[in-house]
């Protein structure tokens, strides 16, 4: 797991900040310099007001993070946004009159550094107000959305059910609370939200629906083998959060996969387990990444998608695109789409070919299947050009270039504990099963362990290297 404080967004907001300061200074050096009036308008040449501004980069990058500029845009409301502004620059400015004593430099403007100041801070806000409620706006229109389920009932559960009523533009929607007797099902726990469950029907639960985070709202030492049901989510990679009581050592629970935070969740402290990248800068490159190849790559191979519609048509009766139903990240349903490379029939005959099949697991593979279309499949198929479609799937945002292939819904239903953490991930067109020497002959439990192995150890550099890879096994023919 990586550490949000090293995300490239952060980085970036650094940058966008510091880049709004400086122009602020250069800003209000021209306007002091061309003020209406001859007793303020102009500037002498001394003291240098490049080593102003070099002095005010540096003050102002230590103050807006020593002031805890760079926190969630999701978990807080605008306002702490602008008291770290106001805090920033004031200590900003604290230390640059610091250094200018230290280092003798007199004779600076007071004016010039008032407008200075103004200009900042407005821009700052500014800029911080057009994020907050881009974001804001994106969440409130169904997009980013995360799903959260509540374990418990009483005061703790009805201040997190409170807390995410009343910031609802942060995304968060809470799907219910288990509790653990039956008689408490149905109850209602707050403003609408129920008991839906119990906790012994938790894993049934988790797997069968859509749920980004588990919510411990209720002393541990009350829940029998509560670190199983910790155990559980962490493997499945589900993000578990725990109110305190800070209660943990009762169950003596070590996370196996998953690193321990302490977290502000809308305003309610937390401890946070999670077992997925959570690095939000490098994920966010990664979908700017795809979003971009994807639009790219969809209009340089258009004479591609051409000429093998027509080649499809050509060997075989019925459409050129082939879409089925998959599973995103966390269950999330979605229509991948392929390059048709069988028979229009062929979900009908495979009930007919089941005995045949040579893959352990529940998917289906067999050498020289019949349902494949003459020549054109085959070349399709050994080259894995018949997944180029599903750059579509990238552009909308349901899939990813590099990431675990999404299953479908039957096979997951058949998925052990541990192995449904791939879904934790949003699903991609390649992975490291793809370029694996003799892949289709892989066990099922060796795929899925490369999945998680692409998830533990995920980096931008580690997805370049598998897409060089893939280029090489579609030049090669690796595929069948």
């Amino acid at each position: 797991m990586l550490r949000e404080r090293a995300s490239l967004t952060l980085e970036i907001q650094k940058a966008l900040d510091i880049v709004i300061t400086g122009f602020s200074f250069i800003a209000a050096y021209f306007i002091k310099r061309n003020l209406p009036g001859d007793a303020l308008r102009g500037l002498a040449t001394d003291p240098n007001y490049y080593i102003i501004l070099l002095l005010i980069v540096i003050a102002w990058y230590v103050s807006l993070k020593w002031m805890g500029m760079y926190m969630s845009y999701r978990q807080q409301p605008f306002w702490p946004f602008f008291v770290v502004i106001l805090k920033s620059c004031f200590m900003g400015m604290i230390l640059v009159s610091i250094a200018m004593y230290l280092m003798r430099i007199q004779g600076v403007s007071r004016l010039l550094m008032g407008i200075f100041l103004v200009l900042d801070i407005s821009l700052l806000t500014l800029s911080k107000f057009i994020i907050f409620k881009t974001l804001e706006k994106i969440r409130t229109n169904g997009f980013n959305t995360r799903n959260i389920l509540i374990v418990g009932s009483e005061d703790r559960a009805c201040q997190v059910i409170e807390a995410v009523e009343k910031y609802k533009a942060t995304g968060y929607r809470v799907l219910g609370c288990f509790e653990l007797e039956e008689e408490d099902l149905g109850k209602t726990v707050y403003e609408g939200h129920k008991v839906i469950g119990l906790i012994r029907d938790l894993e049934a639960y988790l797997r069968n629906n859509i749920v980004d985070e588990l919510i411990f709202a209720m002393p541990l030492k009350k829940i029998k083998n509560g670190d199983r049901y910790m155990v559980m989510a962490e493997s499945m990679g589900i993000k578990v959060r725990i109110i305190p009581d800070w209660e943990l050592h009762y169950l003596m629970y070590r996370p196996n996969i998953a690193t321990i935070q302490f977290e502000e969740f809308l305003g309610v402290y937390n401890m946070s387990l999670q077992s997925t990248p959570q690095n939000e800068g490098k994920l966010l490159l990664k979908n700017t990444f795809d979003l971009v190849s994807a639009a790219l790559l969809i209009l340089f191979l258009s004479p591609f998608f051409i000429f093998m519609g027509l080649a499809i048509k050509i060997f075989s009766k019925g459409p050129i695109f082939y879409k089925q139903e998959r599973l995103g990240m966390n269950g999330r349903r979605f229509w991948v789409y392929k390059f048709r490379t069988m028979v229009e029939n062929a979900d009908e005959l495979l009930k007919e070919l089941a005995e045949m099949n040579e893959a352990d697991g529940p998917v289906f593979k067999i050498k020289n299947d019949p349902r494949i279309i003459p020549h054109v499949g085959s070349l399709l198929r050994k080259t894995s050009l018949d997944e180029l479609p599903q750059l579509f799937n990238v552009l909308k945002g349901e899939m990813s270039l590099v990431g675990p292939r999404p299953p479908i819904p039957k096979e997951v239903d058949e998925y052990s504990v541990w192995q449904r953490r791939r879904l934790s991930m949003k699903p991609g067109m390649t992975c490291l099963w793809q370029i694996a020497p003799r892949r289709n002959d892989l066990s099922f439990e060796a795929w899925m362990k490369l999945d998680l192995k692409y998830i533990d150890t995920w980096s931008l550099f580690n997805d370049f290297k598998i897409l060089v890879l893939t280029a090489r096994a579609v030049l090669t023919g690796a595929g069948r």
